[in-house]
């Protein structure tokens, strides 16, 4: 039996935002689906399946559509921990109320 997990809303909000987004890059640059499915290396049902958002398809198949339409700068910083705001507070709870240094050992 196939098992399906159930993706949270705001999971599925953002990626049916970016396959409409994906969508309208490719419109915007007067593509057909085939020829970006084509350069892809994809089929046109999931390039279909991408452009609505669906969670099923594999993210290494969205990063070869953002490449074909040259957006794969997006792809970096799609987590980039300088803009990870509740990882660097977290990170910053963790630092020393103070720095101590180790005393040295004379030889004496």
């Amino acid at each position: 039996m196939k098992r399906t997990s159930i993706l949270p809303l705001p999971v599925r909000k953002a990626l049916r935002k970016l396959g409409s987004d994906i969508k309208e890059a490719r419109i915007r640059r007067r593509l057909t689906m085939g020829l970006v499915a084509e350069r892809a290396g994809i089929t046109a049902v999931s390039l279909s399946r991408v452009e609505r958002g669906d969670g099923a398809v594999s993210i290494a198949i969205y990063g070869k559509v953002l490449f074909v339409l040259g957006l794969t700068d997006n792809l970096y910083n799609l987590a980039d921990t300088a803009n990870d705001t509740l990882g660097q507070v977290l990170a910053s709870e963790q630092l020393p109320k103070r720095v101590r240094y180790k005393k040295r050992a004379t030889n004496g």
